[in-house]
């Protein structure tokens, strides 16, 4: 059963036309599709996804939204929720990974901690044997420590983080309207390269989905940018600090409901800015793509209020033992709405205090990952995703790359891969030129804080 996951994992070209990649379009969609690709201020968009999605699956994601809209999170100060002993002895049963450490330890507390490296090690070994692999799907991700990894996922799974945003967004009074004819979310990115593509959202009864690259390189006029989001007038605009920086710099005038930031932390400055702009809610959600949408930040609780029903969150300290409600140390998350990839007492390598505004559990103090840009000697900037995908095709376990206030540059590969850095430093020479960069030993054994500057203008605020 791994061998034949670890196949169907394997990542490949599309290769789908449209009726493939949306089991359920209509003509509504289609025309939706068209106008997203042949608008004349469109992008050069550099890839094809398609939401395929049938119409079973369709059923579920009603009755999936249904059930999660309503459900409390039941995250509780002094035990463990209801349902996570039934998830623990049902993940033993099903998970090879798992499987193979015998039966479950009596308490729940006595499970070994799992980390990314160990989903990089071999993804397959934690996917359920149930799940049928000819509807896997898989996405690559680089994060923030030096591990690659392929997540193990399913057009359900893709489809549900939309319940998760609109539980966030409910909770600042916003239920999402868009539908037929209309743009509902336009997705931003500001990379050198970046996975570009349309789409429909069937759940919105197929309103348009645009994931899009202001970098200028994927515009036939950099002047398209502003146009072109003008005439889509999104509901939704979703994007991290570093694209929404760039946003602020064009002569948009669309009026989003709301900004919904992901995937790197948002400073209060750069919130600020955004909702003097746009006059709307900006969203700052901490999310993974191992879990997806975790928490969202309300100022009213203080903290990041957690969207998940069915996600246990515990705060342990560097010896893997759980912390009282209010103690600092190590986000590690148990469950999730991934069946493809259960995860119990997985260790995020973000940091915060668990604690409570009443019955609502809050991750007050989150330190994630930081949005940093790095500057070449010509004084051009560069987005550190443009620095991970570099050095995506060096094989490095981990590393660490940081930028002095005075410009210069070290990356700190582990001691065993020092043979590594002429292929990592060439790889690094379209962005930085002839620029030395000075190569250390990275001392951290597993999580690092891979991407730092001390120069001026380096962080998005």
């Amino acid at each position: 059963m791994v061998a034949r996951v670890s196949a169907a994992l394997a990542p490949d070209g599309d290769g789908l036309d449209d009726d493939a990649r949306y089991p359920t379009l209509t003509e509504a969609g289609r025309r939706m599709l068209q106008r997203l690709r042949e608008h004349p201020a469109a992008p050069i968009y550099r890839n094809q996804s398609g939401n395929r999605l049938t119409a079973a699956d369709l059923d579920a994601l009603r009755k999936f939204e249904q059930a999660t809209l309503s459900a409390p999170v039941r995250s509780t100060p002094d035990g463990e929720p209801e349902w996570l002993q039934a998830f623990v002895e049902q993940t033993f049963s099903e998970v090879p990974h798992f499987r193979a450490l015998g039966p479950p330890p009596p308490s729940f507390e006595e499970l070994p901690t799992t980390s990314r490296a160990d989903l990089a090690a071999d993804i397959a070994r934690f996917v359920p044997d149930a799940v049928p692999i000819d509807r896997l799907i898989n996405f690559r991700t680089t994060g923030t420590t030096g591990h690659p990894l392929l997540i193990a996922s399913h057009p359900q799974v893709a489809a549900r983080y939309l319940v998760f945003h609109k539980r966030a967004l409910k909770r600042f009074g916003i239920e999402l309207r868009h539908g037929r004819d209309q743009v509902g979310v336009v997705l931003l990115g500001m990379q050198q390269r970046c996975f570009t593509y349309v789409s429909v959202t069937p759940q919105m009864d197929e309103s348009g989905l645009a994931k899009i690259n202001l970098h200028p390189d994927d515009w036939r006029d950099p002047a398209d940018r502003a146009r072109y989001l003008d005439a889509l007038e999104p509901e939704v605009v979703a994007g991290d600090p570093i694209s929404f920086t760039t946003l602020l710099d064009l002569p948009v005038t669309l009026r989003p409901r709301a900004l919904v930031s992901v995937s790197m932390a948002l400073s209060p400055a750069l919130r600020e800015r955004l909702e003097h702009r746009f006059r709307c809610p900006v969203l700052d959600i901490y999310s993974m793509n191992e879990v997806g949408p975790i928490a969202v930040f309300d100022a009213r609780a203080g903290g990041h209020v957690l969207l998940q029903p069915r996600l246990h969150v515990e705060i342990l300290d560097p010896q893997g033992r759980a912390l009282p409600p209010g103690e600092r140390g190590e986000i590690v998350v148990s469950g999730g709405f991934n069946f493809c990839l259960p995860l119990l007492r997985y260790r995020t390598g973000d940091f915060g205090a668990l604690s409570f505004e009443g019955e609502v559990p809050v991750i007050r103090g989150l330190s994630g990952r930081r949005p940093l840009r790095y500057r070449n000697v010509q004084g051009a900037w560069f987005n550190n995703i443009d620095i991970s995908h570099a050095l995506a095709r060096v094989p490095m376990s981990r590393y660490a790359f940081h930028q002095a206030a005075d410009g210069e540059l070290q990356l700190s590969l582990a001691p065993g891969e020092l043979d590594l850095a002429d292929d990592a430093c060439a790889a690094l020479q379209p962005l930085f030129g002839a620029q030395p960069i000075a190569v250390a030993v990275l001392q951290a054994q597993d999580k690092v804080l891979q991407y730092s500057s001390a120069l001026v203008g380096a962080e998005a605020t």
